[in-house]
């Protein structure tokens, strides 16, 4: 290929001073029944490039997303409309090839925006200081433990069961090679019972870690759990999904909160197969110095002009390997800059409407439901999980729901392994309408209607013939 400036007599000095004959013999260590001799392979006679991109086209408008499904999934990822001026920022040649803005005299437009982003987060959540991002909300909530840690110089995270399961597993994971007790406090049902959390709490807690809403979709009272904090000296953390719902619902500021983590994924950010996203970090004023990532700040220069800065980077890079709090050593900085343009777009208003919308979906979904098919009990925002009879109605739901070009939810066994396989847990945003509600409903009617007639059936053949004899 012309693009490549290696010559045949190139490639032949260096197989030559690395010892081999010939390229074959660098790939000698793959066993043979996964050789494929280029000659031997079944390849298609080739085609233009305007046939490519129709047959790959074609290919691609077989597939189904949440651009063209009615979308109920949750779990961290949610299909939020993100405005088409997010996309052509964020394509802007000064924002897409931007790094680390070591230099701030050529940095400024970067570091503004995560100067502004940094403040329209800490403003959102309620509290005073936010970092300039993470990688996404499972490694915020890791990073968040080891900060209390290091805060309050103990060693024991207590986590309640209903956090999101990734979250939890990262966490755990971050901990186990090091000093200090994990402790996961199982939840009985489909929300966080604050009693069993506050149990678990000594004063050996480093801090304790709840997700509000939670990861089954549950509102409730921090208040008891900042007292419970309060009492035995330890931090509370609060994590989150769904950054909207702060918009509608008080933010962990407004309890106290000494750590607030979560995933930005929301805000302007399409699902996008999982990533990447963005992680959110922010934390009372107090403990700004043991936070990760790094905070953007801004100053005035001689000539008194406005400038922006770094202002802390904590990483093993910048200081001293000893005294780093965190080999965090990049951040999502583009998608920074996608959720700070989501938000500048959408104001109080527009997060207030999104929310809105997206919690009066879920509450007209709930509404509608079926006698046989439940709804988790208490207060909720935008997510919940709905109950089955048997894994056999779910699954009839769940295949009715393809048909009907419906995304009806997450088998929760696959997120949770302790769970029965006939729970779903379904979430709802501001895409969601009423026409998308009706046609979901009416897919349930069809799996429980289906359902009804396989265990009413007439036996043909056993205990019916023998019923007959006499």
């Amino acid at each position: 290929m012309r693009f490549l400036p290696h010559t045949d007599d190139d490639r032949q000095a260096m197989l030559e001073t690395i010892g081999v004959d010939g390229m074959r013999d660098l790939f000698a260590d793959i066993p043979a029944e996964f050789h494929r001799d280029p000659g031997s392979l079944d390849l298609p006679v080739a085609l233009s490039e305007a046939c490519i991109v129709r047959k790959f086209t074609e290919a691609a408008e077989a597939n189904r997303h949440a651009g063209n499904t009615r979308c109920f999934l949750g779990n961290g990822t949610y299909c939020h409309f993100v405005p088409a001026v997010v996309d052509y920022v964020i394509s802007r040649g000064e924002f897409l090839t931007a790094y680390t803005p070591y230099q701030p005299e050529i940095a400024q437009g970067t570091l503004q925006t995560l100067f502004e982003f940094q403040s329209m987060i800490a403003r959102l959540t309620g509290m005073e200081v936010s970092n300039a991002s993470m990688y996404d909300a499972s490694t915020s909530v890791a990073e968040a433990a080891l900060m209390a840690q290091r805060v309050t110089r103990k060693s024991r995270i207590v986590m309640a069961g209903s956090v999101n399961p990734r979250y939890r597993a990262v966490t755990e994971n971050y901990l186990s090679r090091l000093d200090g007790e994990y402790v996961q406090v199982a939840m009985d049902g489909f929300a966080t019972s604050l009693d069993t959390v506050i149990k678990a709490i000594d004063d050996q807690t480093a801090c304790v870690i709840v997700q509000y809403p939670d990861f089954y979709g549950s509102v409730y009272d921090l208040a008891p759990l900042r007292a419970a904090c309060d009492a035995h000296m330890c931090l509370l953390v609060v994590a989150f999904s769904d950054a909207t719902a702060f918009a509608l619902i008080d933010p962990p500021g407004a309890y106290g909160a000494d750590i607030a983590v979560g995933s930005g994924q929301s805000l302007g950010i399409p699902m996008e197969f999982g990533g990447p996203h963005l992680g959110l970090f922010t934390c009372k004023q107090q403990y700004v110095r043991q936070m990760p990532g790094r905070v953007c700040g801004m100053t005035e220069d001689l000539d008194g002009k406005r400038g922006f800065v770094l202002t802390l980077s904590t990483r093993e890079q910048h200081i001293r390997r000893e005294k780093a709090t965190s080999n965090i050593c990049s951040n999502q900085g583009l998608m920074c800059t996608a959720a700070a343009t989501y938000m500048t777009l959408m104001g109080d208003a527009g997060l207030e409407t999104v929310a809105r919308h997206s919690a009066a979906a879920l509450h007209q979904l709930i509404e509608g439901l079926p006698t046989h098919v439940q709804a988790a009990p208490g207060a909720h925002y935008n997510e919940t999980v709905l109950s089955f009879a048997d894994q056999a109605t779910r699954n009839h739901f769940m295949d009715e729901s393809i048909r009907q070009n419906i995304f009806a939810g997450i088998p929760l066994e696959q997120l949770d392994a302790s769970a029965e396989p006939r729970h779903l847990l379904v979430a709802t945003t501001e895409m969601i309408e009423e026409d998308d509600i009706t046609t979901y409903l009416q897919a349930l009617e069809v799996a429980l209607s289906f359902t009804h007639k396989s265990c009413h059936r007439t036996p043909t053949h056993g205990s019916g013939q023998g019923a007959g004899r006499r």
